[in-house]
């Protein structure tokens, strides 16, 4: 059974409100707000909701529902959320995540997919707004995000199993990507 939650947001900031639905009717409109989200105020927000959870080869991979355009969220925003109901980029995201301690390779991926390279560029350029590289690279940040927050590994053991020769690359690829170094983001900043 897979079931979904929607959350709608108008206005920027503090000024801004939304809610919440689920389509299991627990939610059904749930308010939230900047003082739900920030100060505590009675509510809910979507950082709350586990959206998908996958069974992976490692066991189960739990994603949440976190998009905010802000900078300062970027550390929270998973791009698998972003692949929306397209069938053709739920496949490679799939696929990409068994890949990403192996490098990417597009010819790899179209023949996978069973597409042609052009056309699944073309699919995730209209759908996600990056290449298959770019999004791959983005899959390998989450993870490695995901590693530091959750687990003892050192930073190069974690670089290797995203697909990085050197924790220094990994290091200097989270402060360029995400603008935190991998102490913060352990610390959860």
């Amino acid at each position: 059974m897979l079931r979904e939650a929607r959350a709608v947001w108008c206005g920027s900031g503090r000024v801004g409100s939304g809610d919440l639905s689920s389509d299991s009717g627990v939610l059904a409109s749930t308010p939230c707000s900047f003082r739900i989200r920030f100060e505590n105020a009675q509510g809910t927000h979507p950082e709350e909701l586990i959206v998908t959870i996958e069974q992976d080869k490692e066991g189960y991979l739990v994603r949440y529902l976190v998009v905010d355009v802000r900078t300062s969220q970027s550390i929270h925003s998973l791009p698998g959320q972003l692949a929306h109901a397209d069938p053709l980029i739920q496949r490679f995201e799939r696929w990409a995540r068994g890949l990403l301690a192996e490098g990417f390779s597009l010819e790899q991926a179209a023949h996978a997919l069973a597409t042609s390279k052009r056309t699944l560029a073309r699919r995730m350029q209209s759908v996600l707004g990056k290449s298959p590289l770019a999004f791959f690279q983005d899959l390998r940040v989450e993870r490695a995000v995901h590693l530091l927050r959750t687990s003892h590994a050192s930073v190069d053991q974690i670089a290797a199993e995203v697909g990085y020769a050197e924790g220094s690359t990994l290091r200097a690829l989270l402060r360029r990507r995400v603008g935190r170094g991998v102490r913060e983001i352990r610390r959860g900043l």
